[in-house]
């Protein structure tokens, strides 16, 4: 009963009161998702063509770019077009700061987002109001394929949340977004046992959090005995989540888990829906692309770099933004008749490919799953290529833990990067998430030669 009250009640009346078209965005993403890819893919380039013009007129960064690369929005009618728009990277948008702003904007009357991803190093990003309840209408609207309702609690794992701090927060919180959170910075037998407490209490019906921190909070529940923490779905987000970690936590919860991708820059970019044949690319906010050796779009099937337009951000546009991800387009349809084209998957970060002498680089999350899961003995690992001659293995042993489970995984990889790459195993208690609460499978410290392809 409450949660129809704060889906019929509360939430109307709150949204009357701000002025926020959350919910008729909410409701016309319910509706469009049922187009055909053709009937989305027209909306999609009205919208490109309609935020590469208005960059082009109302934005000096993107002007400069434009001009640079002799070309104008006009000149953009297919998408081979695109490729002359150079790329943007993470360093000319730390370099740029508000610079990057289009005319009219001031950046203290936006909101502003601060990510430092996987690598540390802050990004600033901002968006209007508009902007930011598109993207969380399209939140909602993929949260819903989980079974989960708007107005029911959610059970949250995540870094550093924001908490109520007093009454008005607290209410607000009951009224509008029923959330319990367990911070993953710091996750014991003891903080996730006062979560079940919480979660007996609150009795959420979704489970969402970093995929690699669901995989833990599963082996505490495991561990510790809890019985009641049962949510109806799983959405797992920021990270990719390994297949053997992905079987435990079903196995644990007796629920499917639902695969998310995005970032923040330009939030939600794929998800995957009730039939979980691959992730639904959002292309009513975004135009993505999926690029190989030279920038040349990959075939279906194939990896590519992640390349993104943001079409909803005026205040700060992202054109042909590269989110330093790896993933593996598609044209193979879902049953579910959504006319959202699909994504494979999400294969890993360009950092997070390791480099073999002969310039061909290899998954980290591969390596991890094919180690995993044929070596016995470890429990987690992170794979540090410090220079093509060395690469750390931090490893979390197993109680099962034996001499020869460390020989099986020097040759491993003596056997993928040669015979005389030396492979230290440095045994650790845990492997330390990044300040996002994000966790990295594999680090490569060698200069990426911009020549080889992904």
């Amino acid at each position: 009963m409450i949660p129809i009250c704060r889906r019929r009640l509360f939430e109307p009346l709150q949204m009357i009161r701000s002025g926020s078209p959350r919910v008729r965005y909410w409701k016309e993403l319910e509706g469009s998702q049922r187009l055909s890819e053709e009937e989305l893919r027209k909306i999609q380039w009205q919208r490109l063509k309609s935020i590469l013009s208005y960059a082009y007129e109302n934005n000096p960064f993107y002007r400069d770019r434009f001009e640079s690369a002799g070309l104008k929005p006009s000149r953009i009618n297919i998408p081979e077009d695109m490729a002359r728009l150079p790329i943007l990277t993470k360093r000319e948008i730390r370099e740029a700061g508000t610079g990057m702003l289009s005319n009219g904007f001031s950046s203290d009357r936006l909101l502003r987002f601060k990510t430092g991803g996987s690598t540390g190093v802050p990004l600033e990003i901002y968006v209007t109001e508009e902007c930011s309840e598109h993207r969380n209408a399209c939140a909602r609207r993929h949260d819903r394929w989980t079974g989960w309702e708007v107005g029911e609690p959610v059970g949250a794992l995540w870094g550093n949340p924001k908490l109520p701090r007093d009454i008005k927060s607290y209410l607000r919180n009951w009224m509008l977004d029923p959330t319990i959170y367990l911070d993953t910075m710091a996750m014991s037998v003891q903080s996730v046992s006062r979560f079940a407490e919480k979660w007996k209490k609150a009795g959420p019906t979704l489970l969402f959090g970093h995929a690699h921190s669901l995989f833990l909070f599963a082996n505490y529940i495991e561990e510790i005995g809890i019985r009641h923490v049962r949510p109806r779905a799983i959405l797992s987000t920021s990270m990719m989540l390994l297949p053997h970690e992905r079987k435990c936590i079903e196995r644990i919860f007796g629920v499917r888990v639902f695969d998310r991708y995005g970032c923040e820059e330009v939030s939600l970019i794929a998800s995957e829906c009730e039939r979980h044949e691959g992730m639904h690319l959002n292309i009513e906010h975004l135009y993505v692309e999926f690029l190989g050796e030279g920038g040349i779009p990959v075939e279906a099937g194939n990896p590519g770099k992640i390349v993104v337009t943001d079409l909803m951000n005026l205040a700060m546009p992202f054109l042909r933004y590269s989110v330093e991800d790896v993933g593996v387009p598609t044209e193979r349809k879902c049953s579910c008749g959504r006319g959202l084209p699909l994504m494979e998957k999400v294969v890993g970060r360009s950092a997070d490919f390791l480099i073999r002498k002969d310039g061909t680089r290899i998954a980290g999350i591969s390596l991890i799953e094919n180690t995993l899961t044929r070596i016995p003995g470890f429990a987690q690992m992170q794979i540090i290529q410090e220079s093509m001659s060395e690469i750390r293995i931090d490893v979390v042993p197993a109680p099962q833990y034996m001499e020869e489970s460390g020989n099986l995984l020097r040759q491993y990889m003596k056997d993928l990067f040669g015979p005389d790459i030396s492979v230290v195993l440095k045994f650790v208690k845990n492997i330390s998430s990044e300040p996002s609460g994000k966790y990295r499978f594999s680090i490569c410290k060698v200069p990426r030669d911009k020549s080889i392809g992904i």
